[in-house]
């Protein structure tokens, strides 16, 4: 009985302890932190043809809060942006970790680090995270937009187990699946730059109810990090939010 009741013990001390596997191989730590992120805000990402396009869903500030101090969509570097889901101290954490290291590139290469080397420091960042005591992982998944080598748009998303994956189009945080499934029916190869954004706010209107105000939009293109502001975003939404429409539907079929 004591044996029995001493591993009992020990099965229950596998979501603490971040180094140690449990018998069928979860790391429960770093599964929580996927669960942060799961409760985090809605990011949705879209590679087009000559530019990547980052939307957040944001939250709703207290009256008296200045709203610029809340950002979900970080410049990294010039030409690289971050959105990210999950908490906000983490990302900032990490976030300043990636900058200094980006700095540390341009003064060793004497050139400007590429989206992928971006991604790879990010997810090797998170990885170091997983696997020492007295740290915890990092809470958040990213989506990291910019340009590669060859100077084509590249969307690449890492998250707290610390792999990192390319994508044309993905989704992370609350809801992201039903995002996703809508952007696997409605993406194509090669969208202009007025139709990536569209694409992106259709995919984040399925799952929010939104408006300038709680939206943030970023285009990076090759020369620019375009930051869309409240009445640039709001003729947009008014024109693709058909809400109303599928009430309508719904009303019908019953």
């Amino acid at each position: 009985f004591a044996f029995r009741h001493g591993l009992q013990k020990m099965a229950g001390g596998y979501d603490r302890a971040i180094t140690v596997f449990s018998p069928d191989g979860h790391l429960f730590q770093v599964e929580y932190a996927l669960e942060a992120v799961r409760k985090g805000t809605t990011t949705v990402g879209v590679r087009g043809k000559d530019s990547v396009v980052l939307a957040v869903e944001k939250r709703a500030t207290p009256k008296l809060q200045d709203p610029r101090t809340i950002r979900k969509i970080l410049t990294i570097d010039q030409g690289v942006a971050l959105a990210f889901a999950g908490l906000n101290a983490d990302a900032r954490v990490l976030v300043n970790k990636t900058r200094v290291e980006c700095q540390s590139y341009r003064l060793n290469v004497e050139d400007a680090p590429t989206v992928d080397y971006v991604a790879r420091f990010v997810a090797r960042t998170q990885q170091k995270y997983t696997h020492r005591g007295g740290v915890r992982p990092f809470g958040i998944s990213t989506l990291i937009g910019g340009f590669d080598k060859d100077g084509k748009p590249s969307l690449f998303q890492t998250d707290p187990s610390g792999t990192h994956y390319a994508w044309q189009a993905t989704a992370i945080g609350k809801n992201s699946k039903s995002v996703v499934d809508f952007l696997e029916k409605k993406y194509a190869e090669d969208l202009d730059a007025a139709a990536t954004v569209r694409l992106a706010l259709k995919g984040l209107l399925e799952v929010t109810e939104a408006s300038g105000k709680n939206i943030e939009v970023v285009q990076i293109s090759k020369d620019t990090i375009k930051w869309f502001t409240d009445d640039e975003i709001d003729p947009l939404v008014k024109e693709l939010d058909d809400t109303a429409e599928k009430i309508a539907k719904l009303k019908e079929q019953a």
